[in-house]
């Protein structure tokens, strides 16, 4: 990984911290394996809850690896600082070079980020999990360490206005005990979602959350949508996004470049 990129966002990231007033609270720090190859695997509520994360790994002397869309490869500053940060771009079609890579910098004694829902939680409770994270651990012989972040779902989500600005947002890190992976792929899954489940619901209760509130989970007494909605709205999403794709293309004047 190369140190001097990563340092300098390390840098920047904290002035961001500075400059928007994001108080940022970091529970059981010591959980995050001061040495030695792991999986940390991450809750997803919000476009900017890696920063926070990565945050946490510093504090621990440590640098995160970020499995990252391999599209976001097309922005060339991105692109920048995908190969000077050590990132690892993840083609959705085809992951298996990704995978590779991971598994290498697990070995290697990195700390790989990996967020088993892959998408963002509009519902913000924990969605299904991929089998992503539990089997490069077991692959790799690493511990999982859950991570949960809570409160950047207040900063910038999806379909809700970025608060990019001065907004003194409070945001909570938590770093649960390592999880052993074992052969059985599900059970570790399954232990994992566990585990984050009760330390994101711990997180919750010490957060407050104001009634109707959009960014509050509906168990809570929030406007967010349930489990049950949330996952039809990204169902609704993505065979939208299938039928855009399917729309046949239109030539000047609104032909239709078929038949």
């Amino acid at each position: 990984m190369a140190e001097p990129t990563y340092r300098a966002c390390e840098i920047l990231a904290q002035f961001l911290v500075l400059a928007t007033g994001t108080r940022i609270t970091y529970l059981d720090e010591e959980n995050i394996p001061e040495r030695g190859g792991a999986v940390v695997a991450i809750n997803h509520t919000s476009y900017v809850d890696w920063l926070p994360a990565g945050l946490a790994m510093r504090r621990r002397g440590r640098r995160l690896r970020f499995m990252i869309k391999a599209e976001m490869q097309r922005v060339k500053i991105v692109n920048f600082l995908i190969k000077r940060n050590g990132a690892i771009p993840v083609d959705r079609s085809s992951g298996a070079d990704a995978y590779t890579f991971a598994l290498r910098a697990l070995r290697e004694g990195e700390l790989v980020a990996v967020y088993p829902e892959a998408t963002i939680s509009r519902s913000f409770e924990l969605k299904e999990f991929k089998t992503g994270a539990a089997r490069m651990a077991v692959e790799a012989d690493v511990p999982i360490v859950p991570l949960i972040v809570w409160g950047t779902q207040r900063i910038w989500t999806k379909g809700h206005p970025k608060q990019l600005g001065y907004n003194k947002i409070p945001v909570t890190v938590a770093a649960g005990p390592p999880i052993r992976a074992t052969a059985d792929i599900s059970s570790t899954g399954q232990t994992l979602r566990s585990s984050m489940t009760a330390l994101l619901h711990r997180v919750q209760r010490d957060y407050p959350h104001p009634a109707g509130a959009y960014w509050v989970p509906h168990r809570l007494g929030g406007a967010a949508p349930t489990v049950a909605e949330a996952a039809k709205m990204d169902a609704d999403e993505k065979n939208g996004a299938k039928a855009a794709r399917r729309t046949p293309q239109r030539k000047r004047g609104g032909e239709s470049t078929h038949g």
